[in-house]
């Protein structure tokens, strides 16, 4: 093609040549109609994308010549797009599986490990290894399998294998037995996931440190003041949260850090569940109605300070020791604050709940409607090298009296407790935690009376995965 249209030019040049007298033509214009003939040729080219084309000079009339062969308009190129999206995963590509287990060993110091009939031992709700007769036990042993279903649904399941059973062989207990956590569903309603909707058995928004996962928790176990409202933490239902960008940004921001935080639950949350505990069925036709907020304050330097608070409102029958469950319901009302000041180094954490609920009364030996008050302040640090890798010093007081509605009959507690200890993370899949605590306690057991006290080494080993 390209040898045909150097040949036409060649003829028209002649042409030109012969049809104009010797002297009516210059060699200067002679060059001019050859350039303009190449300078046509090359945009022919460039249509075809043979070369490039270079700008094309101002239009100037050809001369009186026959036109050169036509060719064909070739298509224009394609303008330039974004490069094609990869394919996205199947969902159980995109699923995740996580977990810890928590290996603890309790030793008394001095107290009253023993007791005679109807006078209180010193036990505790939270961990079982407080007692005779123990040494090694499991207190969690948890698998996490989640992931997104799609860009607006995930979903969550957690189950525990360090669940004991107990009167399994004249009344003896049996350990690690399989019990489910957490089984629910996340719709959310924007693609930033700002707001959402979860949907079966989960946590329910009430205290700030039972919301936060026992795997992040600094003490050992939870305070039997904001415990006591959910024990177990968990129940079935539906809430909604809601979490600002700015919020969100300012988590991320702590999380990236290193801080233990409570998990992002939402700024505000408002919800309702069955309200009879983890794993027990509805008995009543009322419903838990919860609602709580939380935000944190950026104080300049890194530290923030996180202020909220948190109410219920919910109708309970516990179960009885004689069987079954109360065929009476009993008010389980409570409202509470937290504030958090982050370590940075030095960090503050407090939380104090009032409200009324169930609770065994030993002079009328009936469970009863009563008063409830308690909660726990704290003090850490946060070292972040050292020659055996970061380390979290930390003492709390707690106090808690009223009852504790999720044991047989809804026993009384009567809790003062200050525990020193210490937090290292030799490796980062190792978390090993070494704790004294002076307990005074009245034992979960409407049958015992009066308060059991004693000084107690405590250690835990967690292994994240």
């Amino acid at each position: 093609m390209a040898q045909r249209l150097l040949l036409a030019a060649s003829a028209c040049a002649a042409a030109c040549l012969v049809a104009a007298p010797a002297g009516a033509q210059t060699v200067a214009e002679l060059q001019r109609q050859i350039d303009e003939l190449k300078a046509q040729i090359a945009e022919l080219r460039a249509a075809r994308g043979l070369v490039g084309a270079p700008p094309a000079p101002p239009a100037v009339s050809p001369p009186a010549v026959a036109p050169p062969a036509q060719v064909a308009a070739a298509p224009a190129p394609p303008s330039p797009t974004s490069p094609p999206r990869a394919p996205r995963q199947p969902w159980f590509q995109r699923v995740t599986l996580r977990g810890y287990t928590q290996l603890r060993f309790s030793e008394f110091v001095s107290g009253d490990r023993t007791a005679p009939a109807g006078v209180s031992r010193l036990r505790s709700v939270h961990d079982g290894g407080i007692g005779e007769d123990t040494n090694f036990t499991f207190r969690r042993i948890r698998l996490v399998v989640q992931g997104d279903l799609s860009d607006r649904v995930s979903f969550y399941l957690q189950p525990d294998f360090a669940t004991n059973v107990a009167n399994q062989s004249a009344g003896e207990r049996r350990e690690g037995f399989l019990q489910l956590r957490d089984a629910y569903v996340d719709v959310f309603a924007d693609a930033d996931r700002t707001f959402k909707l979860r949907l079966g058995q989960s946590k329910v928004p009430y205290g700030w440190e039972n919301m936060q996962s026992s795997s992040n928790r600094l003490t050992l176990d939870r305070s039997d003041g904001i415990n006591s409202g959910v024990p177990s933490e968990r129940d079935l239902g539906v809430v909604a949260y809601y979490t600002p960008p700015g919020v969100q940004r300012i988590w991320e921001r702590l999380e990236k850090d290193g801080q233990k935080l409570f998990g992002n639950y939402g700024a505000f949350a408002l919800g309702a569940f069955n309200g009879q505990g983890t794993n027990r069925p509805e008995t009543n036709d009322d419903l838990m109605t919860v609602a709580m907020v939380t935000w944190p304050f950026e104080l300049g330097g890194g530290r923030v300070l996180e202020l909220g608070g948190a109410g219920y409102r919910n109708r309970v029958q516990p179960e009885l020791r004689a069987g079954g469950v109360s065929a009476r319901s009993f008010a389980d009302d409570r409202i509470g604050v937290h504030a958090i000041l982050y370590p940075a180094p030095i960090g503050f954490q407090a939380e104090w709940n009032w409200g009324r609920g169930p609770q065994f009364d030993r002079a009328l030996g009936a469970i009863v409607t009563r008063s409830l008050e308690g909660g726990y302040v704290q003090g850490m640090a946060r070292v972040r090298r050292s020659a055996v890798g970061p380390f979290m010093p930390y003492a709390r007081w707690q106090h808690y009296r009223g009852g504790w509605k999720a044991l047989l009959n809804a026993p009384e507690l009567d809790t003062e407790e200050w525990e020193l200890g210490i937090e290292f993370q030799p490796v980062p899949p190792l978390e090993l935690t070494l704790a004294f605590a002076h307990m005074e306690r009245r034992e979960a057991d409407e049958r015992r009376d009066g308060r059991a006290e004693g000084n107690l080494i405590r250690t835990q080993l967690q292994w994240n995965y």
